[in-house]
């Protein structure tokens, strides 16, 4: 029986969904004018020990560069962006130093050149917690579709209400407020429903995970439900965008992705984690194989060697690209890659809310989805550090993907 999806897809055909250096703007239209600390100048490698240690979590630090005082040279020319505005902890909940639990931000958006950058919305929301004892880490996603009550922003000429809250960073992100700005919107939101001051957060272009993922040479993904790819088609056996499949004249077959787990080159990988049209629960799915690929990559730098050969590492650097924009709060770069060098790949544990399936009410013509008990008992542990407890109480939280 074929499987029946709770959401109606949009009309027209997306288009290729480039990195950011092959956007039609630039990184200061990214960022905007909003909390902006400098223009980032950071090379390729330092921005590749980021992704490998703040967003993947690898163990960059000791695994990569082995000391603080390397990780110091490694990261001198990063700047940072001010994504958190009023979100970030406060000196009483531990923001000065990074001694306690820690808090992070991630915001998957996907850039095409034909965008206006102040009309972005960051459909992958991920809270990363990491415990006082820095030796776990938690990957928490919000549903794209959750209905929250979006604080006001003068200058986005928005006096709050509710709204989706894959909305509150397009509404952050206007009349100038770019990247920085919609991000702090989204931060703001997310602190106003669940009570969570941040340490850091990212903006990751999940488009440039494309390169990473290549130079790593494939990532393994295990499929739990077999899926046709909605943005693109095969010419020729070679995968396109559907944009760019129409425009060959070609005959075109479907992208199928079939159950099981197999090792995956960087476009399948990315087809597949984007996938939520034709799943059984949606977006519900497709945040959890988005969190799989994250843990992937970072297994598989691990394995590959990749984090300790400096010729491969090199290679990844290249690869990288302009991936994220970062902020690490009131703490800088060094020290905070270097806080977490002892969380692993192997560590992370990957949490669904609304056990992992749809709780939709109806807005106008639209469904929202919202947060189950259950899901604002697990986001109040993680604001008072007692995650682990709850999950061993509740072990329905923890996603069963691989």
């Amino acid at each position: 029986m074929p499987v029946q999806t709770r959401r109606r897809p949009p009309s027209s055909d997306p288009t290729v969904t480039p990195t950011r250096s092959e956007n039609t703007y630039g990184s200061a239209s990214k960022t905007g004018g909003t909390g902006k600390r400098a223009r980032r100048k950071d090379p390729l490698w330092a921005r590749l020990t980021l992704i490998m240690g703040a967003v993947l979590m690898v163990s960059s630090g000791v695994a990569i560069v082995g000391s603080k005082a390397l990780i110091s040279q490694a990261t001198s020319s990063i700047e940072q962006e001010n994504l958190l505005g009023g979100a970030g902890k406060t000196e009483a909940e531990g923001g000065k130093d990074l001694k306690g639990p820690i808090d992070m931000l991630l915001l998957g958006v996907d850039v095409r050149g034909s965008w206006d950058p102040e009309d972005v919305r960051a459909d992958t929301i991920i809270v990363l917690h990491i415990p006082a004892s820095h030796d776990q880490a938690y990957l928490v996603s919000l549903p794209r579709d959750t209905e929250v009550q979006v604080p006001a922003n003068k200058r986005a000429n928005w006096n709050g209400g509710t709204a989706k809250i894959n909305s509150a960073f397009e509404i952050g992100a206007r009349n100038g407020g770019g990247w920085a700005g919609g991000a702090q919107q989204m931060a703001a939101t997310i602190k106003k429903l669940t009570g969570i001051s941040f340490d850091g957060a990212a903006i990751i272009d999940f488009g440039g995970f494309r390169k990473v993922i290549d130079a790593l040479g494939s990532v393994r993904l295990c499929v739990d439900q077999q899926v046709e790819s909605y943005h693109m088609k095969l010419v020729d056996g070679k995968p396109m965008w559907n944009a760019d499949a129409k425009k060959t004249g070609k005959p075109m077959k479907p992208v199928v992705h079939k159950v099981g787990c197999k090792e995956m080159e960087g476009w399948e990988a990315l087809d597949y984690s984007r996938q939520r049209y034709g799943l059984k629960n949606g977006d519900y799915d497709r945040q959890q194989h988005q969190q799989q690929l994250i843990k992937a990559m970072a297994k598989k730098a691990m394995q590959d060697g990749a984090a300790t050969n400096p010729l491969k590492l090199n290679s990844l650097m290249k690869a990288a690209g302009e991936t994220l924009v970062l902020d690490t709060g009131s703490a800088n770069v060094p020290d905070f890659v270097f806080t977490l060098r002892g969380v692993a790949a192997n560590d992370m544990v990957m949490l669904r809310t609304n056990d992992g399936s749809f709780n939709s009410t109806t807005e106008g013509a639209e469904e929202r989805e919202q947060l189950k008990p259950i899901s604002l008992e697990m986001f109040k542990a993680v604001k008072e550090d007692r995650l682990a407890e709850f999950v061993a109480a509740n072990p329905s939280v923890v996603s069963t993907k691989k």
